[in-house]
């Protein structure tokens, strides 16, 4: 079991205390990382995916540390599944004694594989963007009337990549649907502003996760392939990640909204026309 987010990083321990944060696909990959996170700095967080298999291993690591942690099981893809989680979790929180409203956010669920554009069928196109656009529109919408009935604001983080604007050969469904997350961000972040909604993106570049692994890079060619393109010469972790998607939901970013933080090791950046050591001999 690897250490909580919390002891690799400066962030107090009560950062989050008396918060209720929500993470689809937070039992697995980098929800898991910011779920763990969340809750070792005092948030009870509820994590959200479709598989009751992704929520064991988290739930007895709560019970072990003494974290808030509990599951719903919710595909995103459906707006009917999400407004009835919504509403289970609203309640609880209500009967709690709290605001009846979440004040996180995490539209962490996401769907890819590498596909070539002339060959991707409609149900493939579909799952993908189902997920992931239409999966953050349903959610934010959602929790995000919550927030604006409680008065008390809150947060909205979601999760995109940075072929969104590069582009990137075999993922015209993901970069389609994270392009229209990105625009999505932006714009709830202008309309929300007035209820004290802050709604950020962040785009992290290759990191080591196993089920990305086995979709994106699935054997050894491909991943040395994709390290060789990040100018730092490794991924990042999971972990790594997470410290910065903490950060964009502390109150320290309370004045960032509509942004998107790109963490990829300078993946995104332009190439030139020669490699930094080379030596360039003039003719």
């Amino acid at each position: 079991m690897s250490e909580p987010i919390s002891s690799v990083t400066d962030l107090r321990p009560d950062l989050f205390q008396g918060k209720t944060a929500l993470v689809t696909g937070g039992g697995t990959g980098l929800g898991l990382e910011l779920s763990r996170g969340l809750a070792s700095l005092g948030a009870r967080v509820v994590i959200a995916s479709r598989s009751t298999e992704h929520h064991t291993p988290l739930l007895a690591e709560a019970a072990e540390r003494g974290w808030s942690i509990e599951a719903e099981v919710l595909d995103v893809r459906s707006m009917g599944a999400v407004a009835d989680v919504a509403a289970r979790v609203h309640e609880r929180l209500a009967e709690s004694g709290g605001s009846g409203a979440v004040d996180i956010l995490v539209n962490n669920a996401a769907g890819n594989f590498v596909c070539p554009a002339e060959r991707l069928t409609e149900r493939a196109w579909r799952a993908v963007l189902g997920i992931v656009l239409d999966g953050t529109f349903y959610c934010s919408r959602e929790f995000g009337k919550g927030m604006i009935r409680s008065g008390r604001g809150g947060s909205i983080l979601n999760i995109v990549a940075t072929y969104a604007w590069t582009g990137m050969p075999g993922v015209v469904h993901s970069a389609s649907a994270k392009a229209g997350v990105l625009a999505m961000t932006k714009t709830l972040a202008a309309e929300w502003a007035r209820h004290r909604i802050r709604v950020n993106a962040i785009a992290p570049g290759v990191f080591e996760s196993e089920g990305a692994g086995g979709q994106l890079w699935p054997n050894d060619e491909l991943k040395q392939r994709l390290t060789d393109a990040v100018p730092a010469k490794r991924f990042a972790t999971s972990a790594e990640i997470a410290q910065h998607c903490l950060w964009l939901l502390a109150p320290a970013s309370s004045y960032v909204t509509g942004e998107c933080f790109t963490v990829d090791g300078g993946a995104s950046l332009g190439r030139g026309m020669w490699e930094p050591g080379e030596r360039v001999e003039r003719r």
